[in-house]
């Protein structure tokens, strides 16, 4: 077979659901056999770290594989920074790029597109790829494919493959399956007993779940764990959203001095803390009164286990999990206790803040049932802390801005469900103009923009700045430039209706544009600001 057939075919088995790309001229052999294969669908977005975005978010939602296909050079260095965030928050993205076929390597002239040399780009990319390959060889490419494609699952990073257009039609044989990796029961037992035993001798244990959980499709499983161990179980602010299509009752989001006071207790308190997937960074842990204590704490992620001076490594988080399901006991004495989210919105003449948005998301989602969301960082992202809890893929360690519309476009094509989009103005500005696609791609999410004509979450940080501030771009008018539909809403009242009368249109994407008087903050973010002026305070004290 070709090796595009073959690539392409490795894709699907490996896990992959559609292709999200942009064609240029090294890579438009790639692009035409995608087009006459059919194994895949392919959607094309406007600007390449869209493209990027895009698959990330339908890796992250389906747990498996996203593709992200582009050109040499201007195509794939462009999307660098997708591919970052990617790598940061444990996202497998296969980046399939083009390149100049070996003759054209031969000439000894400069190729347009080239950089410094041409291996410049495969250099970059090995600095946010977790495995990398050049398929130059018809004889090694099927090997190469399945190396790479196999770390992408086990890593859940993104990966990279170069394909000269010269290699695109040559014959292949078919590339080897998928293998998961061997599982040491023995380490994955010892392990479990050890976690058990700690656990049980604690006086407050507590269960803090972080991204892997919902990277490895574990959710089920940890749900169940969490029902047997009957103890407290909240997740990390990045992984907001494991668990609430399982129906396991959550204590709420660990935000350290930003979220709430009863969550921070489970956590910081807790003598026998299990994190499972939980990414040890500032997002998670930067704003904690006090330092996790490491000694008392298990943490399995990254494919060891680690308590206190022991560690286990080669034992994954799902073969913990399955050990730890076997001997699950009863361990706490009272029901878990669900957190509590606004509801009831007040449907009057005042301005809308923050705190209104997820109150009048959550009476929506009581009237029609959750939607996923995709959310921009920034206030839209602190303010999703507050909604309640539904599948949720969003920047939150590597907090970029600009991922928020693609990563909508792409959760909707992943999940075949609508989703709800919330970025602010700022970050609209960027990327929000993907959304001219969905009319083509037959997609219509819900779209909400924050718009306090700012950068809002640095201008809480500082206040007495004016490059802080935007123009106010009037974004409800062009959406029907874009296909869509566009409101602007400045009151609760009118925020409420135009909700309603987004769920109710199937047909196109509607973008609702929420005027919020500058200053005005969720109270997450005014909980986070705070916290990092007293945290910078006690240190310039000391």
């Amino acid at each position: 077979m070709k090796l595009a057939h073959a690539l392409l075919a490795a894709l699907k088995d490996y896990g992959a659901g559609e292709i999200f790309g942009i064609p240029g001229d090294f890579a438009l052999p790639f692009f035409r056999q995608i087009e006459r294969a059919g194994i895949l669908p392919l959607h094309t977005l406007s600007h390449e770290p869209a493209v990027g975005f895009a698959a990330d978010a339908a890796a992250r939602y389906r747990g498996t594989l996203g593709v992200a296909a582009v050109t040499y050079g201007a195509g794939a260095l462009n999307m660098v920074n997708a591919v970052a965030t990617a790598y940061a928050e444990k996202s497998a993205v296969a980046v399939i790029s083009g390149a100049p076929g070996a003759a054209e390597g031969r000439m000894g002239l400069g190729l347009h597109h080239q950089v410094k040399r041409l291996d410049s780009q495969f250099l970059v990319m090995c600095e946010v790829t977790c495995a990398q390959a050049v398929l130059d060889d018809a004889a090694s490419a099927p090997r190469e494919i399945a190396r790479v494609l196999t770390e992408a699952r086990r890593q859940s990073r993104p990966v990279y493959l170069e394909l000269p257009r010269d290699m695109v039609e040559v014959e292949v044989t078919k590339v080897p399956a998928y293998t998961p990796a061997a599982i040491d029961r023995q380490a994955a037992d010892a392990a479990a007993d050890e976690v058990i035993a700690r656990l049980a001798a604690a006086r407050r244990p507590a269960l803090l779940l972080g991204v892997e959980v919902r990277r490895y499709g574990l959710e089920k499983k940890v749900a169940k764990l969490a029902k047997k161990l009957a103890i407290p179980a909240v997740t990390s602010f990045m992984g907001r959203g494991i668990l609430a299509e399982t129906g396991a009752p959550l204590a709420g989001t660990y935000l350290g001095l930003a979220g709430e006071t009863g969550v921070r207790r489970i956590v910081e308190r807790s003598d026998g803390l299990l994190m499972l997937g939980v990414i040890l960074c500032d997002t998670n842990f930067g704003v904690s009164q006090q330092q996790i204590d490491m000694r008392s704490a298990v943490h399995a992620f990254d494919g060891e286990v680690r308590l206190g001076h022991h560690v286990y490594p080669g034992v994954s988080l799902e073969a913990l999990v399955d050990a730890l399901l076997k001997r699950a006991k009863r361990l706490g004495d009272a029901a878990p206790v669900a957190a509590v989210y606004p509801t009831g919105l007040k449907a009057d003449a005042h301005p809308v803040r923050p705190l209104d948005i997820a109150t009048a998301v959550n009476d929506l989602f009581a009237r029609h049932g959750p939607m996923p969301i995709a959310s921009d960082m920034g206030d839209c992202l602190f303010t999703a802390m507050d909604i309640i809890p539904t599948a949720l893929v969003a920047p939150g360690y590597y907090a970029t801005m600009g991922p928020g519309v693609p990563f909508g476009l792409g959760l909707q094509a992943a999940s075949k469900k609508r989703p709800l989009i919330l970025v602010g103005d700022g970050a609209f500005q960027m990327t929000g103009w993907e959304l001219g696609n969905c009319r083509r791609q037959r997609w219509n999410p819900i779209v909400l923009v924050f718009n306090n004509a700012a950068w809002g979450m640095l201008k809480a940080f500082q206040k007495d700045t004016d490059y802080n501030d935007l123009d106010d771009w009037n974004f409800a008018d062009a959406a029907p430039a874009l296909g869509g539909k566009g409101v602007r809403v400045t009151t609760r009242k009118a925020l409420a209706a135009a909700l309603e009368d987004a769920v109710a249109d199937k047909k196109t994407f509607r973008l609702i544009e929420i005027i919020i008087p500058r200053g005005e903050l969720s109270r997450t973010l005014e909980r986070f600001t705070g916290a990092i002026a007293k945290k910078s305070a006690l240190g310039k004290e000391t």
